[in-house]
């Protein structure tokens, strides 16, 4: 892919966008919380939970508590990830 040349401005938005990833992700995840609960087709499911756990290897989380909350299919263990994130009790890699 070419190299594309940003104004300044874009630059701008860029570095911010990617500062204030880890913020953008904490309210995607529990956004993705209440989607679940609200979801009533499996496909839909299967969705939220592919990005659920895409957010949380992004977030660098233990491999083995995103397996966990992945395979539970409980947006109740998503929304408890998403409390301890938002309390600092669950650190991110």
């Amino acid at each position: 892919m070419a190299q594309r040349d940003y104004s300044p401005y874009q630059q701008k938005l860029i570095s911010r966008f990617y500062e204030n990833r880890d913020q953008l992700d904490d309210q995607k995840l529990g956004e993705l919380v209440t989607n679940l609960y609200l979801a009533t087709s499996a496909n839909k499911k299967a969705k939220l939970w592919a990005s659920a756990q895409e957010i949380m290897v992004r977030m660098k989380l233990p491999e083995t508590r995103i397996k966990h909350v992945v395979d539970s299919q409980d947006p109740a263990v998503l929304a408890a990830v998403v409390q301890e994130l938002q309390s600092g009790k669950l650190k991110r890699g």
